[in-house]
């Protein structure tokens, strides 16, 4: 366990310094650990030697199998970390601090070591591709996730229920499916454009198919609620009859 030093209100430059080592070391010692964590899991528990290795990289998951397997390692590539034009700064009412810049360049190190370790690799986008250095475009191939069709098709027209409530066929329903509610992807741009839709149609329902809990993002710190739900509620007024909150779903009710 890294303990992290404290620091002052107002931190000199070379507390600030110490306290970006922290958040490198910190990140890389998570991975590392995850990474350990495999190899020393499929060393007591795998019987048979593997023919072919696929891992998620940036936890550092198949990192060490090179050292105990003799097959070839394929990396699933999802994202590559930049400071500009990313999911960093994309939202200007929500800037980072320099040590969210600072720390972000560091969160590539295992993703660069899972490069160059893997015999090849895939994203699953043209525009995630894009985002990788280009010494290792040549390693990594574009495989859309695709769409479970067995799950996600149209069904037989039929008396809509959402909730448990049933639904006027002249209802309209706007839906908002996500698996966080955060700036990160953009539930208070919605509600902003739901409130304007609510304006003109008279008769409409907006679903939110989404858990009240933040994964991405550092918008926490610019608020001054307990969730990011209850802070863009208190930013304007909203008829919340017109809502209905789900929750996350579970498969087994889709």
């Amino acid at each position: 366990m890294i303990a992290c030093p404290a620091l002052s209100a107002a931190p000199s430059r070379t507390e600030a310094a110490v306290r970006v080592v922290f958040l490198v070391l910190t990140t890389l010692d998570e991975e590392y650990k995850h990474a350990h964590a495999v190899y020393q899991a499929c060393e007591r528990k795998l019987s048979i030697a593997p023919d072919l290795i696929v891992g998620h990289s940036g936890f550092g998951s198949t990192l060490f199998l090179r050292e105990l397997f003799q097959c070839p390692i394929i990396n699933y590539f999802e994202y590559y970390y930049h400071t500009s034009n990313s999911d960093l700064d994309f939202r200007p009412e929500f800037q980072p601090t320099t040590l969210d810049y600072l720390h972000t360049r560091a969160r590539n190190a295992m993703i660069l070591l899972d490069l160059d370790n893997c015999d090849a690799g895939y994203c699953p986008t043209r525009w995630q591709h894009s985002l990788f250095p280009p010494e290792f475009l040549p390693k990594l191939e574009v495989i859309f996730d695709g769409v479970d069709t067995r799950l996600w098709y149209r069904r037989k027209r039929r008396k809509r229920r959402i909730a448990g409530q049933r639904v006027g066929r002249q209802t309209r329903v706007v839906t908002y499916v996500s698996w966080g509610l955060e700036a990160m992807r953009g539930f208070d741009i919605f509600m902003k454009v739901a409130r304007r839709i609510d304006e003109v149609y008279p008769d409409i329902l907006f679903v939110v198919v989404v858990a009240d809990q933040t994964y991405y993002g550092g918008h926490e710190r610019y608020i001054q609620h307990a969730t990011f739900k209850e802070h863009v509620l208190n930013q304007d007024e909203y008829d919340l009859r017109r809502f209905c909150f789900t929750g996350q779903i579970p498969a087994s009710n889709w």
